[in-house]
């Protein structure tokens, strides 16, 4: 029976929960396999996903993905080639030229430096930073998705327009930010991290739970 302390809002999200969360800890354990054993390509290909992902579908993204790795360019291949086979990406051209570059970044005298460069830093937090520093077409919300899908957070929110509209229809937030600067990302971030523990769910689940609600279909 509902309590006067909760309200139906509640009882939406936690069925869904109950719904999905085995589902979850399936897709984190797999997340957690990739930084326990998972080889600088594979984390690098994770960092590609996420370099696409801004104003595009993520089906489309791990399509673009695909194609890549299928014509053996994920790993060698120039802008002009990458563009050419990712041209239902949006911003295809500036997203192409994020993948090399993040690429000449940690693959240097033949050498991958990815997992290197994500063991450098303990703290969660100043790695996320470090990534927005070094990596040109990385933000907040592309490193924290980043470091969620290798496993190497569980604490980091991924601020997109379906967290954004969850956030708002669970009153965590009152109205949905034009944009999103630095300090508006961290304030929503603490606010959707407070609700997380108000709720007690964890904030790696909540966010899949959120992409269910908004999508209604699970994935990455």
């Amino acid at each position: 029976m509902r309590t006067s302390n909760t309200s139906l809002q509640d009882f939406q999200i936690f069925n869904l929960y109950n719904s999905i969360k085995e589902k979850i800890e399936e897709r984190l354990k797999e997340f957690e396999e990739i930084w326990k054993n998972g080889s600088d390509e594979k984390l690098f290909e994770e960092l590609v996903f996420c370099l696409l992902t801004p104003q595009t579908k993520a089906l489309d993204c791990q399509r673009a993905v695909n194609i890549l790795k299928e014509k053996k360019l994920l790993f060698s291949g120039s802008k002009e080639e990458i563009s050419k086979e990712i041209n239902f990406i949006r911003f295809k051209n500036h997203k192409a030229e994020y993948i090399v570059l993040a690429r000449e970044f940690f693959f240097k005298e033949k050498k991958w430096l990815l997992r290197e460069f994500l063991t450098s830093f303990d703290d969660e937090r100043i790695l996320r930073e470090e990534l927005v520093k070094k990596i040109k077409g990385i933000g907040l919300k592309e490193a924290s998705h980043f470091l969620r899908n290798i496993g190497r957070s569980k604490n980091l929110v991924i601020i997109d327009r379906h967290i954004l509209r969850c956030a708002k229809k669970y009153k965590i937030i009152k109205k949905i930010p034009k944009t999103i600067s630095k300090k508006v990302y961290y304030e929503i971030e603490r606010k959707i991290l407070d609700f997380s523990k108000k709720i007690k769910i964890k904030p790696n689940h909540l966010d899949f739970l959120f992409w269910q609600d908004s999508n209604k279909y699970f994935f990455k």
